[in-house]
């Protein structure tokens, strides 16, 4: 079998994002905890046809690398823009770590979080099958506002014209450059040492390389979106709310699909990377973030919230005003109302309690420890238990007290003060 050769990409990360208002730079804003550019990486990876990035920082520069760094150390490494002069100056920064490469790079955007996977292997396939030199992804829109222009001409594409620079006639058209490019890199990488910012921006355009492509008779080509959600860019906090519902309605009915009921999808949330099996009941008010993956026949919420890494097994009930983060519930086990639940391991066959707290963080050392509650064990309501500690096989801790030492199999844990009763107090008041 023949293994596919892996492009590169360079994924554009360095501006301000001034619409959004923010202190925090543009990609690193979040959607159910992830970074918007987290989404793009993990689109370039997952599509198994890239396997390495290169991230273009500039605004925040060492927030955005301690991002790539903590979380992909292996499979990007970061670019430093500076000054920032345009996209086609942004590329111009990988040059010297792609000397002598002879396969695709793929260019994206960092602030396109609901590009899929699959379209960047459809994309860079296309490409390779039309022997294309520059591949554009593009897309038609009734609207076409405040997009480059797909120019055409009997040979194909022509140039991208931004807006800005667009006469009116240009406007009228309604192909616009989607702002993802595939390149062989030997060809056109010139172009990026060549490119003129005789715009009205005074910037150097990455859209320009179409033009010097077709002067120089290499082969140009588009690809054109199915959905052209997938290019939805963020520039404000509008944009990132309405992204947000657009993941969010797409993973729900992939659930649906699936087999997994949800009573009331516009008031439930989950998170993409969250795996939900067959028959289990997901009611209204659920918040569901991070990488999850919960049994079948389960039943979470109303009013749950799963915080990522978490994994529950099968015949599990999560109910009420229950938090869960970093832990694992096996099979049968109920956490029914009021509860929180960090960093443990919670066995099969367990009841916890209303008002059970795990109390998982230290505030003077800063550490979080683990507990773990082994199978057949239950809490009594308003428990704390105080990590790290181990409740063994049936144990069960009697409501109100506090657990600070492991609980040996078949034992009780008590730590409640002895009941005082009053005659006729509130008479007496």
């Amino acid at each position: 079998m023949n293994i596919p050769k892996k492009a590169k990409a360079v994924i554009l990360a360095a501006g301000k994002g001034t619409r959004m208002k923010s202190d925090k730079p543009k990609v690193l804003h979040e959607i159910f905890n992830k970074p918007l550019l987290g989404y793009v990486v993990d689109a370039a990876q997952n599509s198994n046809l890239i396997d390495f990035s290169y991230i273009i920082v500039g605004h925040c520069a060492e927030e955005v690398q301690d991002f790539c760094q903590k979380y992909y150390p292996q499979t990007t490494t970061c670019k430093l823009q500076s000054p920032q002069l345009g996209t086609g100056h942004a590329v111009s920064f990988v040059i010297e770590d792609l000397k002598g490469y002879k396969g695709e790079v793929v260019v994206l955007c960092g602030d396109t979080p609901l590009i899929k996977a699959k379209t960047l292997e459809n994309f860079i396939t296309t490409h390779r099958k039309n022997n294309a030199d520059l591949t554009v992804m593009s897309a038609i829109f009734e609207n076409p506002t405040n997009y480059g222009r797909i120019i055409r001409d009997n040979n194909g594409i022509k140039a991208i014209v931004e807006e800005k620079d667009a006469t009116f006639e240009q406007k009228a058209v309604k192909e616009i450059n989607a702002g993802i490019y595939c390149i062989n890199w030997e060809k056109i990488a010139p172009a990026f040492k060549e490119l003129k910012n005789d715009n009205a921006q005074g910037e150097y355009y990455i859209t320009d390389i179409v033009k010097w492509a077709v002067e120089k008779g290499l082969k140009t080509n588009s690809f054109i979106l199915e959905n052209n959600y997938e290019i939805f860019g963020i520039n404000s906090k509008a944009h990132l709310a309405q992204a947000t519902k657009i993941l969010n309605d797409e993973t729900i009915q992939k659930h649906l699909e699936n087999g997994v009921q949800i009573v009331d999808p516009q008031s439930t949330w989950i998170s993409p990377e969250t795996q939900i099996s067959t028959d289990t009941i997901i009611l209204p008010n659920v918040y569901i973030t991070g990488k999850n993956k919960i049994g079948k026949n389960c039943k979470i919420g109303p009013f749950a919230h799963i915080r990522g890494d978490v994994e529950i097994g099968d015949y599990v009930k999560i109910g009420n005003f229950v938090e869960l983060k970093k832990s694992s519930i096996k099979s049968h086990t109920n956490v029914c109302h009021l509860s929180y639940v960090g960093d443990s391991e919670i066995g099969s066959g367990c009841n916890i309690g209303a008002g059970t707290i795990t109390a998982n963080y230290n505030p003077i050392t800063k550490v979080k420890s683990k507990t773990i509650i082994k199978n057949g064990a239950n809490t009594g309501s308003n428990s704390v238990i105080v990590a790290p500690v181990v409740m063994e096989e049936n144990a069960n801790l009697a409501a109100g007290s506090v657990l600070t030492k492991n609980l040996d199999k078949n034992a009780l844990g008590l730590t409640r003060s002895a009941l005082r009763i009053i005659q006729n107090w509130v008479k007496n008041k």
